[in-house]
C-alpha cells in the first residue's frame, strides 16, 4: 500500500488540484469500519500526500455521522504523521471576516454524540490535550497561508474554534454565549478529529476557512445561501494553494512533534494485561509500546 507522511481532511475539491499526479483510490478497511470515503494518493510537487473528502465525496455524511476514528486510523496505516484538517467555519468575531483564514490554536468541545477516543474496552490512556493542535505544524500552515498573499484574505494565527454537535446552526442565544467564551470560530468536525490524532501520534492543524458570520451578527439576516456557496466556491481555490505551499514547506522541515510520541507515558493500563483482542485492534497505534 502507497505510503504518505502528510494527510489532508476537508472537501473532495482539495484533491482535484492540477498539481496533484500519480493520482490513485484506496478502499480502506479498519478495526472501526470503513472511513467517510476512499482515500486518495498521490504526489504534490513530488511529496507524497493523502486526501479523505471528511463527508464522502457527495456529502452525503452529517457531522454526528462522521466515522471519526476510521478516518484517522487510515491516515494512521498509510504512514501519515502530518494532518491538516480543511474546514468551513462561521466567525463569531467581527475581525474574522468571510474568506479569510483561522489557524486555531485551542478547541472548545460542544459535542454530545461523538465517540473520540481509540480506548476503552481493556485499556485507558489519557493522553495530555492542554495544547491540541500541534504548534510546530500550525506554524508552518500559517507561513504558507502568509506567504502567498492570497486577495481578500486575512490569517489569524491563533483562535479558539468551537466544535457544536449540529446539524442545526446555533440560535442566537448560544452564538452570543459563545462569544463571551472568547471562541473566534465555529463548527461541527475538528475537535473529534484532534483527539483522536493526539492519541493516533499525528501531528494535528486546522486550516478554518470562513463563510460568513454566525447567527449573532446583525448582517447575518442578510446572508444568502449563493453568498456562502460563492464564499466556500473561492474558499476551496484558496485552500488548494495552502495546501501545495504547505506540503512543500513540510517535505523540506519535517518537524518532530510532541504528538508524535503522545502515548508514551499515556497508558495507564500494563501492556500485558490488556486483552489479546483489544492489542490486535490497536496494534497499529500500540505496535512502538509493544
Amino acid at each position: 500500500m502507497a505510503e504518505a507522511a502528510i494527510g489532508i481532511i476537508g472537501g473532495s475539491g482539495l484533491y482535484k488540484m492540477e498539481a496533484l499526479k500519480d493520482v490513485k483510490e484506496l478502499e480502506i478497511e479498519t478495526p472501526f469500519g470503513s472511513p467517510s470515503d476512499a482515500l486518495i494518493t498521490g504526489t504534490l510537487d513530488g511529496v507524497p500526500v493523502a486526501f479523505l473528502a471528511r463527508h464522502g465525496r457527495n456529502h452525503h455524511l452529517m457531522p454526528s455521522e462522521l466515522p471519526f476514528r476510521a478516518n484517522i486510523y487510515a491516515m494512521k496505516s498509510l504512514g501519515v504523521k502530518y494532518l491538516i484538517s480543511a474546514s468551513a467555519v462561521g466567525s463569531l468575531r467581527e475581525e474574522a471576516k468571510p474568506l479569510d483564514m483561522v489557524v486555531p490554536d485551542q478547541f472548545i468541545d460542544r459535542t454530545k454524540n461523538r465517540i473520540s477516543t481509540f480506548f476503552g474496552d481493556g485499556i485507558v490512556a489519557h493522553i495530555t490535550f492542554g495544547d491540541p493542535v500541534c504548534s510546530r505544524l500550525a506554524a508552518i500552515l500559517a507561513d504558507a497561508i502568509a506567504s502567498l498573499n492570497l486577495t481578500d484574505v486575512t490569517l489569524h494565527r491563533s483562535g479558539t474554534y468551537l466544535c457544536m454537535e449540529g446539524p442545526a446552526f446555533s440560535t442566537k442565544a448560544e452564538s452570543h454565549l459563545y462569544r463571551s467564551w472568547g471562541a473566534t470560530v465555529i463548527g461541527m468536525t475538528n475537535l473529534p478529529e484532534a483527539k483522536l490524532a493526539r492519541e493516533a501520534e499525528i501531528a494535528y492543524a486546522t486550516l478554518a476557512l470562513v463563510t460568513d458570520y454566525d447567527c449573532w451578527h446583525a448582517d447575518h439576516d442578510s446572508v444568502t445561501v449563493e453568498m456562502v456557496i460563492a464564499n466556500l466556491q473561492r474558499n476551496a481555490i484558496n485552500a488548494q494553494k495552502v495546501i501545495q505551499e504547505t506540503v512543500r514547506r513540510l517535505a523540506q522541515e519535517s518537524p518532530v512533534s510532541d504528538s508524535h510520541s503522545a502515548l508514551k507515558h499515556a497508558i495507564l493500563t500494563p501492556i500485558d494485561k490488556v486483552p489479546a483482542a483489544k492489542k490486535e485492534r490497536l496494534g497499529l497505534l500500540l505496535r512502538k509500546y509493544l
